[in-house]
């Protein structure tokens, strides 16, 4: 499971800069759920996985995945059991490298490595059947250099790099942003599906309140660095686009000011 306990991030203090990024935040989520994150622009929502991720230190609190307490670990340490997907698709993979040889980057995630032989035969099995589910035809590319694909091609790469260890926890900072609607509509049902198959905790920020409405089993939602609005069950399933700006309206005392929420 994951605990964040009042967790705080400021940004410039003391300087006409000063951003208070996060103001206390407390979640809990257990395994399995899957939870978007929506807020409008500033409102602490990429700052979070920031912070689980280990970007930078907490001014206060702690957070603790699966038992441990991983507040004082740096950002590589706690790679090993977080698997992240970022908006920009050019920041999942390595770009001069193959797409089997990215995967095995992917395999090898928090484990020692020597000079042993890169990628056995059943390896490169392995990779091809992964890749065969996805349905883009990578099964037969395995030696294509990444930097060759298409930004949707690159994101479900990275989408499969980033849970093909099972991470105890998921983090997807607006992996469809980027890309075209089409493109951005499949990626994210292969990350449901995958989300649902291995039943992985994650957490997923989007702009998109389409999108934080129809998928997941429960949705918050960020404004000025805190948590407002935390939605599960039967009211998720009931929610809509009007009755959430609503929701937020009446929590935050403020309206919901960015295209980006709004249109999908």
């Amino acid at each position: 499971m994951l605990d964040l306990i009042n967790i705080r991030k400021t940004f410039n203090p003391h300087t006409i800069n000063e951003k208070v990024a996060l103001n206390g935040v407390n979640l809990h989520m257990e395994s399995g759920d899957f939870v978007t994150v929506i807020g409008g622009n500033g409102a602490g929502k990429s700052t979070i996985l920031n912070a689980i991720a280990g970007l930078w230190p907490l001014d206060e609190g702690r957070i603790v995945i699966d038992g441990q307490d991983v507040t004082g670990l740096c950002e590589y340490k706690r790679a090993a059991f977080i698997g992240r997907v970022f908006q920009d698709p050019m920041m999942g993979t390595a770009g001069n490298m193959q797409i089997e040889e990215n995967l095995a980057i992917a395999k090898r995630r928090g484990q020692k490595r020597g000079l042993c032989i890169g990628i056995t035969k059943e390896e490169r099995q392995q990779y091809k059947e992964m890749l065969a589910t996805l349905g883009l035809g990578l099964e037969d590319r395995l030696t294509t250099k990444v930097k060759l694909l298409s930004g949707g091609q690159r994101q479900a790469l990275t989408l499969l790099m980033a849970t093909l260890t099972k991470p105890k926890l998921l983090l997807l900072d607006e992996h469809t942003a980027a890309l075209d609607p089409r493109t951005a509509g499949k990626v994210l049902e292969l990350s449901n599906r995958i989300v649902k198959e291995h039943r992985l905790m994650t957490l997923m920020v989007t702009h998109n309140m389409k999108d934080a409405i129809a998928y997941g089993n429960r949705l918050i939602m960020m404004h000025q660095g805190r948590i407002i609005l935390d939605i599960s069950g039967d009211e998720k399933r009931c929610l809509t686009v009007p009755v959430l700006m609503n929701e937020f309206a009446k929590a935050s005392g403020d309206e919901l000011a960015t295209d980006r929420a709004l249109l999908s």
